[in-house]
């Protein structure tokens, strides 16, 4: 199986569960990121599939940061060869940005910081089988873009999950939490929690040790259905071009 390419955004980054059950999976991971020097590939004939994770940046941020626009101009070679693409938080919405939707703040400055629910849209339930308590850590939503179908809603950001295609998917919350991430992330940016919709970090950690399986169950489910796009791809790909 050809690799999986993760993007993360920061030194301190990594896939967290979304890495453990894509390893379990079989596949191995090549990490890259971007905002420390990283090049992204010129093509994809080396990769399965991409996971876009999250980051403090914005996805507005192309015309003061190189490696947002770098990721703004390099997502349409992942669409181009129908490739699987994940995008998590910010890598959905700069998915979101490139299929045209527009990315912004919520218009009251609420936040959504914590464990937050979504339910499944009609359409949705083939991915959401029940409503979700989810990980959250956003200033900014997507709007749907055209042409996507809309997965899953929320109160306060209401676009939390699209489908583009049959293998593209943006996800505004976090699958990937682990235990250690949300104390790292709480410790580090415990100044943030002061801000409007917003949760304590007491509170972070007691809806995780709640939900943490049942969103792992979830991702492991996801993933499966998600990464098999890749193989199918790579099977069809060796039919055609034999060695």
């Amino acid at each position: 199986m050809l690799p999986i390419l993760a993007i993360v955004h920061q030194a301190v980054s990594n896939p967290g569960l979304v890495g453990t059950v894509l390893t379990d999976l079989g596949y191995s991971l090549d990490i890259r990121c971007p905002a420390l020097g990283d090049a992204l590939p010129s093509t994809m004939a080396k990769h399965g599939a991409v996971v876009v994770f999250g980051g403090p940046m914005s996805a507005n941020d192309d015309q003061q940061l190189d490696f947002i626009r770098q990721e703004l101009a390099w997502i349409p070679t992942v669409l181009e060869a129908q490739k699987p693409y994940l995008g998590i938080c910010l890598g959905a919405q700069l998915l979101a940005r490139v299929l045209g939707a527009r990315v912004a703040p919520h218009p009251q400055g609420i936040r959504e910081i914590g464990y937050f629910p979504i339910l499944p849209t009609a359409v949705g339930r083939a991915v959401f089988s029940q409503p979700m308590m989810v990980y959250q850590w956003h200033q900014e939503g997507f709007e749907l873009p055209q042409g996507a179908d809309l997965l899953a809603k929320g109160s306060t950001f209401s676009h939390q999950a699209f489908r583009y295609g049959q293998q593209v998917y943006g996800l505004q919350f976090h699958p990937e939490m682990t235990t250690a991430m949300i104390n790292h992330w709480t410790t580090e940016g415990a100044e943030q929690l002061t801000y409007p919709g917003a949760q304590s970090r007491a509170y972070h950690l007691s809806q995780h040790r709640l939900y943490r399986q049942q969103v792992e169950s979830w991702l492991r489910h996801f993933l499966a259905q998600w990464s098999r796009c890749s193989d199918d791809y790579a099977a069809l790909f060796n039919i055609i071009n034999p060695e």
